[in-house]
């Protein structure tokens, strides 16, 4: 825990260098279209609650929970000289299912300190020595509680199972540092596994767990260098794996006005360390990997020889060109092997298509997986944005047979999510949005897993576009 004089000092380097940076901001202009402003990411400007949603198809009546998915969405107009797809306040979006019906979808935006105050509201409760700060990346359920999350420094936001923010929540006072956009969950023990990064902590990253009960029970600080930004972490049955990779703080880049200050830092050593899920900085095993960068990894786990595999959407780079979002960096699905005695991390491509949002069946966290589902994202169409193509990918990782999903012309589908039907792998369903650009509307689709090229089971109809996003879960009820 830093000093009380670590933290006056900091407090007021910070005040000066956020003081220099919003004169910088004030000086920018623009004369194009912001990418993540216009067109099918224009913001959605009011709070919905919708009970009566046409369905097409027969939605199955095992499905019994809440789709929760998460976004940028600004309550006001941003000044799109500055504005950066991934600091914009944060709207989370619901739909409950149960016996065989769509009951109701909800829109809220997450009250941060700035959306209550441009609300007119008054603040949620917040620790004292917190800041109300923006949650835009993930939500997740555990242990009955659900929470809207990012990186970077920013306290988890605890909302009602209807959406509503209860209050800006350290874990009930149990954590002391930051949090993290991707906690992993060990299906077997219940424990939540991270590794969180502070914007103005350039040499400390930490290894957080929560545990079954929702209270944190470890930060284990790990030494890095320049900042590095860690989007997601993997786990296994014995290791939590660290992806310190070439995607840096940047006080160049805050000081001239941009907000999201993380840059592309060929200077930054890229590794992959194995910690320990129980360990120390001392013991996690660092192994060079070559320069590019990971958001997120899709399963991993460890072979009967020791060894470590990682599949991995990984970018050849990130934030190198421009200010507005993800650049125009090529992507690959690969499946990294990582020696726990050391040496290089062995790469290979499973498939090199552009592609993001790699998920699984979670039943198989830390365990052999056969099936992974990513979101293709090729830019050949010229579509600014991540979120520009019509297509799903099934990759069979034991034939290595790539399915595709294509849901039409101007048919737009996010990040998929696996919701089990029963026992065996492939035995459920994949479920997730998709923005119809044709007449401006969105539908919520449910595939069948085994049939993943037949058509949907089910599509629930919203009568409006929802801004493409980050990252969405299926909430089982209890």
């Amino acid at each position: 825990m830093a000093s009380v004089i670590e933290k006056t000092i900091r407090k007021t380097v910070t005040q000066g260098v956020m003081g220099v940076s919003k004169v910088s901001a004030a000086l920018k202009t623009r004369s194009d279209d912001h990418p993540y402003l216009t067109g099918i990411h224009t913001p959605m400007t009011e709070e919905l609650t919708l009970t009566e949603l046409k369905v097409d198809g027969t939605i199955p009546a095992e499905i019994d929970g809440r789709y929760l998915r998460i976004g940028p969405n600004p309550v006001t107009p941003p000044k799109p000289a500055t504005y950066h797809w991934f600091i914009g306040d944060g709207m989370a979006h619901g739909l409950r299912i149960q016996g065989g019906k769509a009951e109701w979808y909800r829109n809220r935006w997450i009250r941060s300190g700035e959306v209550s105050q441009a609300l007119g509201e008054a603040p949620v409760p917040c620790p004292d020595d917190r800041e109300p700060g923006n949650a835009n990346t993930n939500i997740v359920g555990q242990n009955g509680r659900t929470w809207a999350i990012v990186e970077a420094g920013n306290c988890p936001v605890e909302l009602t199972e209807e959406l509503d923010t209860i209050a800006i929540n350290d874990f009930d006072g149990t954590l002391d540092g930051p949090f993290t956009a991707h906690p992993h969950l060990d299906p077997e023990i219940g424990e939540m596994h991270a590794i969180c990064y502070k914007a103005d902590a350039l040499d400390t990253v930490w290894h957080t767990v929560v545990g079954p009960d929702g209270k944190v029970v470890r930060e284990e600080p790990i030494s890095v260098e320049h900042g590095p930004s860690i989007h997601d972490c993997a786990l296994t049955k014995n290791y939590v794996i660290v992806m310190d990779l070439p995607v840096t703080f940047s006080m160049k880049t805050l000081m001239g006005g941009h907000p999201f200050p993380y840059r592309w830092n060929p200077d930054h050593k890229a590794r992959i360390g194995l910690m320990p899920r129980n360990g120390t900085n001392a013991d996690v095993i660092w192994h060079p990997v070559e320069p590019c960068y990971v958001f997120h990894p899709a399963n991993a786990f460890e072979e009967k020889d020791g060894k470590v595999i990682m599949d991995v959407v990984a970018h050849n780079h990130m934030f190198n060109d421009g200010y507005d979002g993800p650049d125009g960096s090529q992507s690959s699905f690969e499946r990294w092997t990582i020696d726990a005695q050391g040496g290089a991390v062995d790469r290979k491509v499973i498939d090199g298509t552009n592609q993001e949002f790699p998920r699984y069946d979670e039943r198989q966290s830390c365990k052999d997986y056969r099936y992974a589902y990513c979101m293709a994202a090729d830019d050949s169409d010229k579509t600014p944005g991540l979120i520009n193509d019509t297509r799903l990918f099934k990759h069979d990782l034991e034939t290595g047979d790539r399915e595709i999903h294509d849901f039409g012309a101007k048919r737009h589908p996010g990040e998929f999510v696996f919701v089990p039907r029963g026992e065996g792998e492939d035995n459920g369903w994949l479920v997730g949005l998709v923005v119809d650009m044709n007449d401006d509307h969105t539908e919520f689709v449910i595939l069948d897993a085994a049939n993943f090229t037949g058509d949907p089971v089910a599509a629930i109809h919203l009568p409006h576009r929802i801004p493409p996003g980050f990252h969405g879960n299926w909430v089982a009820s209890a």
